[in-house]
């Protein structure tokens, strides 16, 4: 089970009253994907926002010049942030989320979340914030796996 204690340990939610926390909670759930399993795949409508409790995810792009996709990102390390396309528009997942063993993930319904942040308004910009920072680092270390393959 999900509570907002085991949420408040998420770099994402680093800020955010108790009080919101639970109202997220109750929206969680748990997701385990077993090794060579995907979260989710590139292109897909990106509707949950995923949290990494337990387990390693590669983040992977497919490219037109090769056959094979390029990892990007590697999430590995408990209480990061993944799929962060489903709160942002156009809400497609932008890699494919490969698990490089089995994973243990809490999945979080966009819509849902997005209301809660809506009707919170201080805490969504603080979580908006920690999208933009996971935005940027997935778009630094994309930027640099890509390079590598030139």
């Amino acid at each position: 089970m999900i509570t907002k204690e085991s949420l408040a340990n998420f770099d994402l939610f680093k800020g955010v009253p108790k009080s919101v926390l639970e109202e997220v909670a109750k929206l969680c759930e748990e997701v385990f994907v077993q090794k060579d399993g995907y979260v989710f795949r590139e292109g897909e409508t990106a509707n949950k926002l995923h949290l990494l409790v337990k387990g390693s995810i590669a983040l992977r792009v497919n490219l037109t010049s090769r056959p094979e996709s390029v990892t990007v990102s590697i999430v590995s390390r408990p209480n990061q942030t993944l799929g962060w396309s489903g709160v942002v528009a156009p809400n497609h997942y932008t890699a494919s989320a490969f698990c490089d063993e089995d994973s243990h993930l809490v999945a979080i319904p966009a819509d849902k979340f997005m209301q809660v942040l809506e009707a919170n308004p201080e805490a969504g910009f603080k979580v908006m914030l920690r999208i933009t920072e996971i935005i940027s680092d997935r778009l630094r270390n994309s930027r640099q796996a890509l390079l590598k393959t030139l």
